[in-house]
């Protein structure tokens, strides 16, 4: 079975389910050039819980996870099957990693999984595994988390993280397309520059290393799906960045993709 890279996501504002713009061109001609997975599993920004939780349903429901949305995005459903042996497997493969997860037989599908799915396959013919974050443990724990899940690379099964690569909403109407924020450009050059240099120990530092690490995140939840990525593309991670924009003059739409092999993992 072909090996699969994995994938980290910025699915932006939930409007981009209806006005996909750049990353939506972006991810049609991304998913041209895959595989096709017999299944993803897809750690999403909006799945926050202490410890790692994993999806059981056998058919997900589609979440509405915001408000103040036009009704058209409310009407959106996709109605992709889950897996439940997949499930299990996501979980015995956390277990063995000392990172002990509970299966969630009702979690259905947040925004941060279908709107970056529908423009990938719109078809909702593949099924999906969500997977949850730990906000409060930090890039490390999501590191180890996607180590944990690099076998389902040669299994057929697409590892996503879906966040942001800048996410700071007190800055919602503060900038425009005709006017960037400072501080965005500079982190996404750092971003791509660690990244290409596979220096993983300033990539798990960066709250300290990266200019402007505080306003690009406030909070973390929307970078930590990036460190699944990266971990479940093993070393050397061979990242590949996929420039989908800045939308609203806040919001970079990177994408990433990493070839790596899942066998040499060597960062401890």
């Amino acid at each position: 079975m072909t090996r699969l890279p994995t994938l980290y996501i910025s699915h932006g504002s939930p409007m981009t389910a209806l006005t996909p713009g750049q990353v939506g061109e972006r991810l049609a001609e991304l998913a041209r050039t895959l595989p096709r997975p017999r299944a993803i599993v897809i750690a999403s920004a909006h799945w926050l819980a202490r410890a790692p939780l994993v999806g059981g349903a056998a058919m997900p429901e589609t979440i509405h996870d915001f408000g103040g949305f036009p009704q058209a995005l409310f009407d959106i459903r996709y109605p992709a099957p889950g897996d439940t042996a997949l499930g299990a497997r996501v979980a015995d493969l956390l277990q063995a990693a000392g990172l002990p997860p509970q299966l969630d037989p009702q979690r259905g599908l947040d925004h941060g999984v279908w709107v970056p799915l529908r423009l990938l396959y719109p078809d909702a013919d593949i099924p999906v595994v969500p997977v949850s974050i730990q906000p409060g443990l930090g890039p490390a724990h999501q590191f180890q988390l996607g180590r944990a899940l690099a076998p389902l690379r040669d299994e057929g099964v697409l590892v996503i993280g879906s966040g942001s690569i800048t996410h700071n909403l007190h800055d919602w109407r503060s900038y425009d397309e005709a006017r960037q924020a400072p501080y965005v450009q500079p982190f996404i050059d750092w971003v791509e520059q660690r990244l290409a240099a596979e220096d993983v120990d300033a990539l798990l530092d960066y709250r300290r290393q990266a200019p402007f690490a505080e306003r690009a995140h406030p909070t973390d939840e929307h970078l930590l799906p990036l460190y699944v990525a990266m971990g479940a593309a093993g070393t050397p991670m061979h990242a590949q960045r996929i420039d989908a924009g800045i939308d609203m003059g806040f919001l970079a739409m990177d994408i990433y993709r990493f070839d790596g092999a899942p066998g040499a993992l060597t960062h401890e």
